[in-house]
């Protein structure tokens, strides 16, 4: 009798509906046995995924909890499991040399790739394979290299032929390693990489650490990467970025014969509540992962506000920011677009915030459709070269991706290390006299703006066009809760712009103790909320002005 394979096993329970899972499960699952009853460069060899689960299953041991007890993988790891040792060439080399997998916490995640990087390193007929415990810091990148090394530790055959060094995993017979790698270690240049684990993917705020062990596996035959971790707080970075490429390659709008996305979550954000639906972010739900104390996380996220965001995040692989953020990520998140030109907008009304130094400059227009109750904002970005030359340094505090961004057209460069303030002026002259638009109003912050700026604005637009936005709750309070309402409704378009939404998710809330708010970075001084700024600065005068406005539609 031909052997049973997990994978297939498994996909067809999921597409069957035998097992509750999500969207992106599903289409993952599809994929696989696509491929398996369609082979072609790539075939599908169940002999050779069971000889590195077989050895995983028989050599390692468990590293927590039921310490010491054999290492049995549940259905849903040995699927991919078997899809990522199985899938072979004619010379039976690896067909995926990059895996993204995530899910909720608890699920076994640095389990799993421990055992992963003890099979590279003994069971993958490589020589010298270099293998990497990756992540921000040090102590961090240890938390999958100790369980590698407990793995070790308790099994007689790994003990012997496998030495604890200083600051690796040695393997004599091969002369390969596993390390722990950090950023802040100063040997990243020049790795041989066979074999990586990119722990807690949401917290690499900087993508350079990705790149350089991706670059490393270039000289190696059948390389595997893993990026592991469930979501995070932090917003446009390393982790949004693969996260879209894998859900593009997921719904095939990109072809990579070899990448392999496994990412549990949940597909709307009432599906918490729903206990049924849990497994969708928890496939080791009830298995590896208690149900009760998921349930116990859920009661308490319920009623406690503060807490509802961790376990959204963690518990259930939803995008959330902190709790005391000004907005949740789900009022923010708006894949909405729309073309500037195409809307034919007439009038406008800007907004624009000024910075002394090395910050972000921002400026918006906000435009609006007769009878529509959406509002468009378009906008645009400066930083001074000095900016990004600084954020060469790695251990910058500042990490967003701005040299991406310019690429983009997001942003402009200004050459220096200062942004001059006409770039402002010709900005919204570039909406004038391009594309048509003509600003009514615009706001701005009269702490950052000089008297020979103005009269040149009032020389091109008019002597009424500028109106000055104090920066306080007296000003901002209520155009912010306001404001905060038509996110909530997702009456903003803004182009699903990264740096808008970069600035929203940095916004905080300041409060008096008569309850009136205005904006705040929270604990983090680096973090930039300029679009923000602006984004009020045009909606404190839209209001103000909003018959007025409206009448000219």
């Amino acid at each position: 009798m031909a052997a049973v394979s997990a994978l297939e096993e498994y996909s067809t329970a999921i597409l069957d509906g035998k097992i509750i899972a999500c969207d992106k499960i599903k289409k993952v699952s599809e994929r696989m046995l696509h491929d398996m009853a369609n082979p072609g460069r790539f075939h599908f060899d169940l002999d050779i995924a069971n000889r590195h689960i077989g050895f995983m299953e028989k050599f390692c041991k468990v590293p927590s909890g039921k310490l010491g007890a054999p290492l049995r993988f549940e259905l849903f790891q040995k699927a991919r499991l078997e899809a990522i040792f199985g899938f072979v060439d004619d010379d039976d080399l690896r067909r995926f040399q990059e895996v993204m997998i995530l899910e909720a916490r608890k699920n076994g995640k640095t389990t799993e790739t421990a055992a992963i990087e003890l099979d590279l390193l003994v069971n993958d007929n490589e020589g010298s394979p270099q293998i990497y415990n990756v992540a921000t810091k040090k102590d961090q990148a240890k938390l999958g290299f100790e369980a590698a090394n407990k793995m070790r530790q308790l099994s007689p055959l790994l003990r012997k032929h496998i030495r604890k060094r200083t600051s690796d995993l040695y393997f004599d017979r091969n002369m390969g390693y596993i390390m722990p790698l950090a950023s802040d270690t100063n040997t990243m240049d020049g790795l041989d990489v066979h074999g990586a684990t990119i722990d807690e993917l949401h917290a690499i705020k900087k993508r350079d650490l990705y790149d350089l062990i991706k670059q490393g596996t270039e000289a190696r035959l059948q390389p595997l990467i893993f990026t592991i971790g469930s979501n995070g707080f932090v917003r446009d970075n390393i982790y949004d970025a693969q996260y879209e490429y894998a859900s593009n390659w997921l719904d095939g709008l990109i072809i990579n014969d070899r990448f392999l996305a496994y990412i549990y979550e949940m597909d709307s954000y009432d599906e918490w509540l729903d206990p049924e639906m849990w497994i969708k972010a928890n496939p080791g739900l009830g298995t590896i992962k208690s149900f009760e104390k998921l349930k116990e996380h859920v009661e308490k996220a319920k009623v406690d506000d503060t807490f509802r965001p961790t376990v959204l995040v963690k518990d259930f692989n939803m995008k959330q920011t902190p709790s005391s953020a000004w907005l949740r990520f789900e009022d923010i998140d708006n894949q909405e677009t729309f073309d500037l030109d195409e809307e034919k907008f007439r009038y406008c009304i800007g907004g624009m915030d000024a910075a002394d130094s090395v910050d972000l400059n921002a400026a918006k227009i906000l435009c609006k459709h007769r009878g529509d109750d959406r509002l468009y904002f378009h906008s645009m970005y400066w930083i001074p070269q000095r900016k990004l030359d600084e954020m060469k340094n790695r251990h910058h505090p500042d990490d967003a991706p701005y040299d991406i961004w310019a690429m983009r057209g997001l942003l402009q460069v200004v050459p220096g290390n200062k942004v001059p303030k006409q770039v402002f002026l010709d900005w919204f002259l570039e909406m004038r006299d391009v594309h048509d638009i003509y600003p009514l109003y615009i706001g701005y912050d009269p702490w950052h703006i000089d008297d020979s700026l103005l009269e040149k604005f009032k020389q091109e637009f008019g002597s009424n066009v500028m109106k000055p936005i104090r920066q306080g709750v007296a000003t901002l309070s209520q155009p912010m809760k306001e404001l905060a309402a038509e996110y909530q409704a997702h009456r903003i378009i803004y182009n699903n712009n990264p740096i808008d939404k970069y600035c929203l998710v940095n916004t905080y809330t300041k409060t008096d103790i008569n309850g009136n708010i205005q904006p705040d970075k929270g604990q983090s001084a680096t973090k930039r909320i300029d679009g923000t700024a602006a984004q009020l600065d045009a909606f404190v005068v839209y209001l103000n002005n909003k018959n007025e406005f409206e009448s000219l539609l």
